[in-house]
Order: structure tokens, then C-alpha cells, then sequence
């Protein structure tokens, strides 16, 4: 009699210890799914955020006499509008949180801001089609670090992957801002032939924080191969900046040579970026198949 006792026992210890692994597992498998549905919604909002920068460097050419630009900024324009409806989701997610990045009100705000900025775009000057571009993708930019901060840092759980989280999802979105608010500024430069006392204060200060921003992101270690072609084509960009931009007249480099010196500087950051995306989610998957190895060894 005791020995069928101790059967049903060590059975039900069994069973308990298989349930708990299963749930465990489960966990571990609903975290990393997490964790590429966040990266997913990061990776969307860092496409507009590229696309509104290269529209608003687009508009400073078309609005500073350079038609050249009208095409490409309509055709960019309707990637933007593509694209937003791929936040809905996100947006619709976050608001079942208790603290939501984004909210779907936050997207229709969005939405009917940039509509505004579209339609009288052609009846703004150069500063305030800067100034409101800029605004909309500080709110890009604002829902990106808090979707870093607030989910991919906690889905990791990892302090030593915090300085990768910042750089993904901070720093070199920064960067890119930085880089972006220089090349739209340079347009308008290029286009004039000239720049302006105002502009040239502003394009050395975001040369300045573009480099202070390329500096931290560089000390976070184990960085690969695109890291290092960024920091190269940023540097290109800011010697053409320091040495052929800052002239109140005579400048001789063409917007369009501008804006592919520049474009090439933002794209080479998107890329660092991107590379960074792929180290998160190595970095969440290894996680989780260490902890369920830890696990099944135990059992």
C-alpha cells in the first residue's frame, strides 16, 4: 500500500514540475514574441521618423527656389501617408496598458498634424517648415524612447544590454534628428548659395551635438562594422559643413550634392540602428534559451 503512496507522490511531483516548466516556457516564449512586437512597432516608428526627415529636407530645397525637389517630395509624401496606419496597431495595444507610449488619440493627433503641414506646406517659409517637421518627429522620436525605456529595457531585464536599448532606441535616433535638422538647414543654404549668421550658429551647434551623440553611442561596447562606416560618413559630413557651408556667399556645393552627402551620413546612423535591433533580439531569444536549458537541467 505504501508503495502505491509513493508512486502517486513522485507522480504528482512530477506533474508539477513538468506544469511549472511548460509555464515557464510559455512565458519565456510570450516575452520573446513581446519583444519582437516592440522592436516591430520601433522599427516602423523609425522608418517615418526617416521619411518625415528626408521630406522636410525635400521641402527646405522646394521652398528655397529648388524645383528640382517637387517630385521626389510629393512621391515621399505618399510613403509617409503608407505608413502611418502601421502605428494603429501599436497604438491599439499600448492603450490596454496601465501607462501606454501611445495612445490611438496620440495618432489621430498625429495624423491631423501632418495633414495640416501637407496641405500648407507650399505657404510656409523655410524656418517653419523646419520648425514643424521637427515637431512631428520629436513626437516620433518621444514614442520610440519610451517604447525602448518602458518595454524592450524591461522585456530584457538585463542591465548590461541597457546601454544597447539607449543607443537603438534613443541616442542614435538623436543622432539621426541631429544629422536630419543639419541637412535640411544645408538645403536651404545650398539653394541660396549663402548662409545667414542665424544658420550658421545653428549648423555648427548641431554638428556639435551630432558629435557629442556619435561619441556616447561609441562607448557602448561591442559594437559591429556599421557603427564604425557611421561614424566615417558622419565625420564626412561634418567637414563638408565646416568647410564649405558656413560662407555668407559663394557657397559652390549644390543642394543635390548636399543632400547625398548628408542623406549618406543619416542612412549609414539607420543602419548602425538596425544593426542594434538585431543584437536585442539575439540578445532576448539567448536569454530565454539559457533560462529554459537552466531549467530543463534542473527538472
Amino acid at each position: 500500500m505504501n508503495w502505491i503512496i509513493y508512486t502517486m507522490l513522485a507522480l504528482a511531483i512530477l506533474i508539477l514540475a513538468v506544469s511549472t516548466m511548460l509555464y515557464r516556457r510559455r512565458r519565456w516564449v510570450d516575452a520573446e514574441k513581446s519583444l519582437d512586437n516592440t522592436l516591430a512597432a520601433c522599427r516602423s516608428l523609425l522608418a517615418l521618423v526617416g521619411h518625415f526627415q528626408q521630406h522636410r529636407g525635400m521641402s527646405s530645397a522646394l521652398l528655397s527656389g529648388d524645383q528640382g525637389f517637387r517630385a521626389r517630395l510629393d512621391g515621399k509624401g505618399r510613403e509617409i501617408e503608407g505608413l502611418i496606419p502601421s502605428l494603429r496597431e501599436v497604438a491599439r495595444a499600448e492603450s490596454a496598458r496601465a501607462h501606454p507610449c501611445l495612445t490611438l488619440n496620440d495618432l489621430s493627433l498625429f495624423q491631423y498634424n501632418w495633414g495640416q503641414l501637407r496641405e500648407k506646406l507650399a505657404g510656409l517659409s523655410v524656418e517653419q517648415s523646419i520648425a514643424q517637421h521637427s515637431f512631428l518627429i520629436d513626437q516620433l522620436l518621444q514614442w520610440l524612447a519610451a517604447l525602448g525605456e518602458s518595454r524592450v529595457e524591461l522585456l530584457l531585464g538585463d542591465r548590461s544590454a541597457r546601454g544597447l536599448v539607449r543607443n537603438y532606441a534613443s541616442r542614435l535616433p538623436a543622432l539621426t534628428e541631429c544629422l536630419g535638422q543639419a541637412r535640411a538647414l544645408g538645403m536651404s543654404v545650398a539653394a541660396r548659395r549663402g548662409c545667414s549668421a542665424v544658420a550658421r550658429v545653428r549648423l555648427m551647434f548641431l554638428v556639435a551635438r551630432a558629435e557629442t551623440l556619435l561619441n556616447q553611442a561609441n562607448e557602448v561596447g561591442g559594437r559591429g562594422p556599421k557603427a564604425e562606416k557611421a561614424a566615417i560618413a558622419v565625420q564626412q559630413m561634418a567637414r563638408v559643413i565646416r568647410t564649405q557651408m558656413l560662407l555668407s556667399s559663394g557657397i559652390s556645393v549644390a543642394a543635390e550634392e548636399y543632400f547625398a552627402i548628408a542623406t549618406a551620413a543619416v542612412d549609414s546612423v539607420f543602419a548602425w540602428i538596425g544593426e542594434c535591433g538585431g543584437e536585442l533580439m539575439q540578445a532576448g531569444t539567448g536569454k530565454a534559451d539559457v533560462r529554459a536549458s537552466t531549467r530543463l537541467q534542473r527538472v
